[in-house]
């Protein structure tokens, strides 16, 4: 095999789409959406635009792959949620995380351009959907089963209502810039879900 496909072109190609990964997550963060361009991006990373657009076809597809990167497991493992067995403890810490990501200044930036990009996009919302939202919804799933049989979920309830009751009001704060998110809010939340759907 030519060395050029061998290992080390593998190891190039997986440097080069790290450090274009970083360099989106970091322009986005400095600067509005708009004014991030695949030229800016190239620029950043070290690479020519067409390296880019070999492997994404637009800017929002960048945008996505920036921000998938960050919930990729190094290991390559599932995700998974704490199960302590307190189903109470093991939501507030998640829905604590959660509304500490939304409130991150870095985040935020890229999550809000990658959810103007979809409400435009039914492509990128699909693979959006099926890449990133569905493993997640699966994993919160998981968790809310183990809850119902351990007796501290109602038996019978929806978990994407549930899902959704926990989850919603915390987008919905993010999206309209209504009110902090924080700790205190994220409990809350958990608060109640679990009276709308305990045992």
């Amino acid at each position: 095999m030519p060395d050029e496909m061998g290992p080390g072109h593998s190891r190039r190609k997986e440097r080069s789409r790290q450090a274009i990964l970083a360099a989106t997550r970091a322009l986005v963060a400095e600067e509005t959406y708009e004014k991030v361009t695949i030229e800016a991006i190239a620029a950043r990373a070290g690479v020519g635009k067409q390296t880019i657009y070999r492997r994404w076809p637009s800017k929002s597809a960048v945008v996505f792959a920036a921000l998938l990167a960050l919930s990729e497991d190094a290991d390559g493992e599932s995700i998974t949620l704490p199960d302590t067995g307190d189903v109470e403890a093991d939501l507030k810490l998640v829905m604590r995380a959660s509304a500490e990501e939304f409130a991150d200044p870095s985040f935020d930036r890229l999550i809000r351009a990658l959810t103007t990009e979809i409400t435009n996009d039914a492509a990128l919302a699909h693979e959006y959907r099926e890449k990133l939202a569905k493993p997640l919804d699966e994993a919160k799933k998981a968790r809310l089963r183990s809850a119902q049989r351990a007796g501290q979920l109602d038996a019978e309830a929806d978990l994407d209502l549930v899902l959704e009751v926990l989850y919603a009001p915390l987008f919905q704060r993010w999206l309209h810039r209504s009110g902090p998110l924080t700790a205190a809010y994220a409990d809350s939340l958990v608060d109640v879900t679990l009276r709308a759907f305990g045992p």
